[in-house]
């Protein structure tokens, strides 16, 4: 894609909200932001109030944010909101519409060229539908998809309509950036002179806490520090109690979570086979891609991960991590134990994974990845 053009991202959830699909609709508009474009995102209402949802996400560039209620949370509401984004782009077309939302990217078909992102295969009957009829009768300019999994496997699921255009972009991380001044890092709770072993991320089924735990068990000498989660997943681990060095920091705000990063000697993601979504609706460890461990890698962290083969497209044990076995607590606490002991190992680690990142992975570099080669100079000359 040459100069900028006018892109309208379609967002189905909330900005603001505690869920990670937020914090990839204000990075991704913020990357097309910062390569030239200008940017609108349709996003429903936040479930709760912030004051500038620029500032709370962290996010460098401005882009207009509009809000259009759903009517209510079922297949006709969505349809109605789908309708109203329909009708607003249609009064003003842009050069190009993005998102996740089916509804919506329906809807609007052919009011400009659409790119259809999915971070997992559809499994409801409703939802199935709608994709069906939009990869069939209004097929988009390319479908985005995070892993080499689930491009194949909607090269399978929907191979009877042709070779689809699916150009795979994992998830990605903003560049680290410095604390402004000591008094920006958080207040760490714990021991001031023991090593801080951390994770970012959702309190799910199939995210690893109880692995977590029971490595805090394991190894008294250590902090655990588990940044992230709803009140209502923090509740549901207060009742099954935990170790006295182990601390749950809840959730952050997505500008906020990154002074976390230089705090920690070594980071976990110990992400299970089966990783599920909020209430445990969805189950997408198949295809997975999680965005706090590009966090990771941006802030050059020792990290321990889940040996699944989703995460060795992006990882490789010995060289920019250590992969160990999801259920195997032993193999997880030696490997612990060993990064913390030896730091030469742990600093050549972090600076792999960061050198990868800053290759591969920023937010820039995927906005880059999923336009390149597109051309909509056809559309914006007949506005």
């Amino acid at each position: 894609m040459g100069a900028g053009v006018r892109i309208a991202y379609l967002h189905p959830g909330s900005v603001p909200s505690l869920y990670a699909n937020s914090v990839h609709a204000m990075r991704m508009c913020d990357a097309f932001a910062q390569a030239g474009h200008e940017v609108t995102l349709y996003t429903a209402p936040g479930t709760y109030t912030v004051d500038d949802p620029h500032a709370y996400y962290g996010v460098r560039h401005h882009f207009s944010v509009t809000t259009v209620p759903s009517p209510d949370y079922s297949p006709t509401g969505y349809r109605a909101r789908a309708e109203r984004v329909r009708s607003l782009l249609t009064r003003d077309p842009p050069d190009l519409i993005y998102g996740h939302d089916l509804y919506a990217l329906t809807a609007a078909a052919g009011v400009a060229p659409l790119i259809y992102e999915t971070h997992r295969l559809r499994d409801d009957p409703n939802t199935l539908r709608i994709e069906e009829h939009l990869l069939r009768d209004t097929p988009p300019a390319r479908i985005v998809v995070i892993t080499h999994a689930l491009g194949r496997d909607y090269r399978r699921a929907y191979g009877h309509l042709g070779t689809l255009p699916i150009v795979v972009a994992p998830e990605a991380a903003e560049e680290s950036r410095p604390p402004t001044c000591p008094q920006s890092l958080p207040s760490m709770p714990g021991r001031p002179d023991v090593p801080n072993i951390g994770y970012v991320g959702h309190l799910y089924e199939g995210r690893g806490i109880d692995l977590i735990l029971t490595l805090a068990d394991r190894l008294p000498a250590f902090d655990f520090h588990l940044v992230g989660g709803a009140p209502e997943d923090l509740a549901r681990w207060r009742k099954q109690g935990w170790s006295a060095n182990a601390y749950f920091h809840g959730h952050r705000a997505p500008g906020v979570v990154p002074t976390y990063y230089p705090l920690f000697d070594v980071v976990l993601a110990p992400y299970q086979a089966k990783v599920y979504t909020a209430g445990g609706h969805c189950e997408t460890g198949r295809w997975a891609s999680p965005m706090k461990l590009f966090e990771y890698m941006a802030y050059g962290r020792a990290i321990i991960a889940s040996d699944l083969p989703v995460l060795r497209e992006i990882l490789q044990d010995g060289v920019n991590c250590l992969l160990r076995p999801p259920d195997d607590p032993n193999a997880w606490a030696d490997a612990v134990t060993h990064l913390v002991t030896d730091a030469v190992l742990g600093r050549s680690l972090g600076d792999a994974a960061r050198q990868q990142f800053l290759h591969r992975h920023t937010w820039r570099h995927r906005a880059n990845l999923v336009l390149a080669g597109l051309d909509t100079t056809g559309v914006a000359a007949t506005r």
